[in-house]
């Protein structure tokens, strides 16, 4: 039990760390060129990984390292920064509480991981605790934003669980590395063909994407992919409803603004949820 909960923290350092992106793009970051963004993002994180690893793929791994890249990395970035430009970050956010359900169906589906009626009760409470803390209000809704963030959902929680798969027996910091890197070279020439040469930085922009790039994704992703292979897909997505919370929190404290009960509430509700959630799933093989 103490080890399940030694993975549960490594795991929360991951979507607490991207809770904290919202504040530092909109703060420190161009608000253009997100093609050019992303791959700053991604690029960066996976050569100082590999440099790390210094291991590169081999037989099939060429071509899983580009899918997983696109899934986890590339795509996924883009698709969240076209996400923050056409929806509110409340509705977003909402979206993105589905991740419990979404990531459980395709390590039930992928992997044979069974959720247990505990992980459904976690992460139901998880969601409607999302709910909470980010709002519920509609206006601003456009379907491209709801389509892209479902994609990026999609996408994320498929490449998270083909990671696991894929990546049984393999070292986390050497896969991670391969995708991350992957995923940056894919942005480079979508990124110079749509937007053309880079975007000159300032001071604070190569901050902040140090920040973006080496902590809340190089890290990040090592700790969230870490968590996978340690616990079932369906928890780990509850554990990832502290990115919203996070992101309110930060948000609120740096506006100087009060969380009200609602909120409170519901944060209270997303950290039971997490509790509840930590149930072990049962292997379809064994049941």
């Amino acid at each position: 039990m103490e080890a399940k909960w030694r993975w549960l923290v490594l795991t929360a350092v991951a979507p607490i760390t991207w809770g904290s992106t919202y504040f530092v793009t909109r703060q420190f970051l161009p608000s253009t060129d997100p093609l050019w963004g992303a791959a700053f993002r991604a690029l960066p994180a996976g050569l100082l990984l590999l440099a790390l690893s210094r291991q590169l793929p081999r037989g099939s791994w060429w071509w899983r390292s580009i899918v997983l890249g696109l899934l986890n990395f590339g795509g996924f970035f883009v698709l969240l920064y076209l996400t923050a430009l056409w929806l509110p970050g409340s509705i977003a956010s909402s979206l993105m509480a589905l991740a419990p359900l979404v990531l459980g169906a395709f390590g039930w589906a992928m992997l044979g991981e069974h959720p247990t009626t505990w992980m459904g009760i976690g992460a139901v409470l998880g969601i409607l605790g999302v709910i909470l803390v980010v709002g519920t209000g509609g206006a601003g809704i456009t379907l491209p934003g709801v389509l892209s963030s479902l994609t990026a959902l999609v996408m994320s929680s498929a490449g998270a669980v083909l990671n696991k798969k894929w990546g049984a027996g393999l070292p986390v910091l050497t896969t991670t590395a391969w995708q991350a890197v992957a995923g940056g070279l894919l942005l480079l020439p979508a990124a110079a063909i749509v937007e053309g040469a880079p975007p000159a930085l300032s001071a604070t922009s190569v901050a902040g994407f140090a920040y973006v790039s080496l902590v809340a994704t190089a890290i990040a992703s090592l700790c969230w992919f870490y968590g996978l292979t340690k616990l079932p897909a369906a928890t780990v997505g509850i554990v990832g409803l502290l990115n919203p919370v996070t992101g309110v929190l930060l948000g609120t404290s740096f506006a100087g603004e009060q969380l009200g009960w609602v909120q409170v509430s519901g944060i209270a509700l997303v950290l039971v949820g997490i509790m509840v959630g930590r149930r072990t799933s049962t292997p379809r093989a064994e049941a």
